[in-house]
């Protein structure tokens, strides 16, 4: 099993160009599954079935996991035995017409306008960490990365000329990303200010870096954004993902096409995008009222 496995995690690596935090994902689910089949006396990958795999998905309901990370677990699973069929070490895959649990559909949380004001004007500006601070949080909302994305972005990627930056987001897909005129700004003195300060004599590609010149990972802007967020008084957690969000629901909310939003995401299917369709309360209701001609009629008669 161990080999077989070994040799499942260089294939997502080298031929799927899966990310890292992928490969970390589905070596924690499928080593949480060997261990299951451990415990039932099962050695080897042709013995699992249906059956085995309603005993597991029954044992991680009774375990409290919730349902999105058995869905998680199950598509690490298939993935796996469909690369093991494709292999010829088993002949089916049994986990073929297993289905995942129901998902119950979350809309994503996100900042209100006033709130993102807030949270941009928190950094000090008079220092070098306050200048970068405040330019990867106008790029994080501008243009909607993934956390993964800014941080492993370099500075040949970007283009002050157009406003542009070239990304390499999920499996290694490329797409270019804007950015508004405060962003460049922002961006713009960082790099001429607050990165040389940073870097001090040493000498780096990354594009935001700490305060000792290294590369700033995605962990330490996770804890940038929860002490801004505490000094501008935002009452909800706030984290990377909570932007890309915000920024694909002002995006909408401002008029912006579903698609055009899909791109700029870099979302492989436009489901994924849908769930940002939602819109806020008073934005319901400024669409109702221009849109519906007795709803017109109504509110003009009550301004009169």
């Amino acid at each position: 099993m161990q080999e077989v496995f070994n040799k499942y995690i260089n294939y997502l690596e080298a031929e799927r160009n899966a990310s890292r935090y992928t490969v970390r994902n589905y070596t924690t689910d499928l080593l949480g599954f060997f261990n299951f089949l451990k415990t039932k006396g099962i050695s080897s990958l042709k013995e699992v079935d249906r059956h085995v795999l309603r005993d597991y998905l029954s044992h991680l309901m009774e375990e409290g996991i919730v349902k999105a990370s058995i869905a998680r677990k199950l598509s690490a699973i298939r993935s796996f035995y469909r690369y093991l069929v494709r292999e010829k070490i088993v002949t089916a895959n049994p986990v073929a017409k297993t289905s995942s649990p129901k998902l119950d559909r979350r809309l994503p949380s996100f900042l209100t306008p006033e709130e993102v004001v807030r949270l941009l004007e928190a950094p000090d500006l008079s220092t070098p960490q306050g200048q970068r601070d405040r330019a990867l949080i106008e790029l994080l909302y501008a243009s909607g990365l993934r956390v993964s994305e800014l941080v492993n972005l370099d500075m040949g990627q970007v283009n002050f000329d157009t406003d542009e930056i070239r990304v390499w987001g999920k499996g290694s897909k490329e797409r270019v990303v804007l950015m508004g005129k405060p962003a460049a700004a922002a961006l713009s003195t960082y790099l001429s200010q607050g990165r040389p300060k940073l870097l001090g004599n040493k000498k780096s590609s990354a594009l935001f870096v700490n305060r000792y010149g290294g590369r700033l990972i995605g962990r330490r802007v996770q804890r940038i954004l929860e002490k801004y967020a505490s000094l501008a008084g935002i009452n909800k957690r706030v984290y990377p993902h909570l932007l890309r969000h915000t920024f694909a629901t002002h995006l909408l909310d401002g008029g912006a096409g579903l698609r055009v939003v899909q791109e700029l995401l870099g979302h492989a299917n436009l489901s994924s995008t849908q769930i940002y369709t939602h819109v806020t309360k008073s934005q319901a209701k400024k669409v109702y009222l221009s849109a519906h001609p007795m709803a017109r009629e109504r509110d003009d008669e009550l301004e009169d």
